[in-house]
């Protein structure tokens, strides 16, 4: 897919002002190994962390547990790649830096790369806003009922829907939607960070305890039985699905990278950072998973801390609840940045006459610092954000809707490009060892990966038509 290509301007893929060291020099790089571990968590352990018990029930005691360590090491394979995608060499200034995933794409492979990949990107990122909402308003009802039935009793008719807290979301992120960029977004990965920590412990804590009550550990090696092949075989890809959306950082590497300061080399710090990052959401995610269906066997819930009877201790539940709509508020905005920071270049090089577009105002408001207002990035921020809830409201479908996303981001995304950039970054010939073992794994993940995104169209559609 390499190689240089002509088209129309589109907007959001339009040309990109050329990534260079000079061109970020105003930009002061202060991110240690923590801050972009705090980024990466803040990423990584998000819904997807809630449907992974519910995964490892449809795969089985066997094929559950290598299935995450399996993608696990998938990711931390990729991110090293990845991370050595940062600096580029130039003949003019020593080497270039891609601020961001579709730079060094262009940069990399050329524009036809540049434009499929700025279609998977902008497309999968949109996605995960939806999940995110989806995700936070079924948190937001789960609170809801556990406190209905603690007050009213076990028998009273605790239901609610979750439109309501899908519009209330979506208010409080256009508010957080006008955070300028990563920069100044240190603080509400960390506080996220800190919230996903809690939850998957409450989570973990929860179904441990579950299992100790029930005095056995539910589940089997096939996993729950189906009463037909077929309904078990789409089950199984739409887990994968799910288990592939649970480790989603790759589109936004480059773009943490760029927050790092040097030295160190800021692909070594980066790949540390992934290093820890993945060691440690893999052993949430292990417990999560693994005693979340050893607590609930063939009961398995979709979303793990919807499931805990009726939701007792109260308290408990209402507090991870409210963990994962915390950590969800910094996690969409961690996979909004980088379709806001697009459409503020290509804007501001389309129209740089242009006073809406490229005209701030200082607002001082009581006890916080000034906070420079624009008008183009008020609307079309508020315009982004209304239409993620809008849709997530027409397609509440939690398991089904991450297992498409996390099939349609794992391959392009995750593997093919990251693997292009890095043969070309690397200049590493063809049918040599390192290639032939580059490709193997890229023809292993896109079988995976093709499997997983049929098997989430069907459950969608399937939902949506029963």
């Amino acid at each position: 897919m390499g190689g240089e290509g002509e088209g129309e301007n589109i907007p959001l893929l339009t040309e990109l002002p050329d990534a260079s060291d000079e061109s970020g020099t105003h930009i002061k790089r202060t991110g240690t190994v923590w801050t972009a571990a705090a980024h990466i968590i803040t990423a990584v352990i998000g819904s997807g962390v809630l449907s992974l018990a519910w995964s490892v029930a449809q795969l089985g005691w066997v094929a559950g547990p290598i299935a995450m360590v399996f993608f696990a090491s998938v990711t931390m394979i990729q991110s090293h790649l990845l991370a050595d995608c940062y600096r580029s060499p130039d003949p003019e200034h020593g080497h270039i830096r891609n601020h961001s995933y579709m730079e060094a794409v262009k940069l990399n492979l050329g524009k036809k790369s540049w434009w499929a990949c700025g279609a998977f990107q902008q497309i999968n990122l949109y996605g995960i806003g939806i999940a995110y909402v989806i995700t936070a308003a079924s948190s937001m009802r789960a609170i809801l009922e556990s406190n209905c039935y603690h007050r009213e009793g076990h028998n009273a008719p605790c239901s609610y829907g979750e439109n309501t807290e899908m519009l209330l979301f979506g208010a409080v992120q256009i508010v957080f939607s006008q955070i300028p960029d990563f920069h100044e977004m240190a603080w509400l990965s960390i506080l996220a960070a800190v919230m996903s920590f809690s939850y998957a412990s409450i989570g973990f804590g929860l179904g441990l305890a579950k299992v100790i009550e029930n005095g056995r550990i539910k589940g089997g090696i096939g996993g729950i039985p189906m009463a037909s092949t077929a309904q078990k075989f789409w089950l199984v890809s739409q887990a994968l699905g799910d288990i592939a959306f649970a480790y989603p950082f790759s589109i936004v590497l480059l773009e943490i990278e760029d927050t790092l300061k040097s030295p160190p080399p800021e692909n070594q710090t980066m790949k540390k950072a992934s290093e820890i990052s993945i060691l440690t959401t893999t052993f949430f995610y292990l417990c999560c998973g693994c005693f979340g269906y050893a607590a609930f066997g063939n009961d398995t819930p979709g979303n793990l801390l919807t499931g805990f009877g009726f939701y007792e201790p109260y308290w408990l539940v209402d507090f991870a609840n409210a963990c994962v709509v915390l950590h969800l508020v910094g996690g969409y905005q961690v996979f909004s940045q980088p379709v806001f920071s697009l459409v503020d270049r290509w804007s501001a090089e389309k129209f740089h006459s242009s006073g809406f577009v490229n005209k701030f105002y200082t607002i001082q408001l009581p006890f916080l610092p000034p906070y420079r207002l624009n008008l183009f990035r008020l609307c079309y921020r508020t315009i982004y954000v209304a239409s993620t809830t809008g849709i997530a409201m027409l397609f509440p479908y939690f398991n089904q809707v991450l297992g498409l996303l996390g099939a349609w981001n794992f391959w392009p995304m995750a593997i093919y490009f990251p693997v292009e950039m890095y043969l070309v970054q690397m200049k590493i010939r063809a049918w040599t060892k390192k290639w032939v073992g580059l490709q193997i794994f890229r023809i292993v993940c896109l079988f995976i990966s093709m499997f997983a995104l049929i098997g989430s169209i069907e459950g969608l559609v399937s939902e949506k038509m029963s």
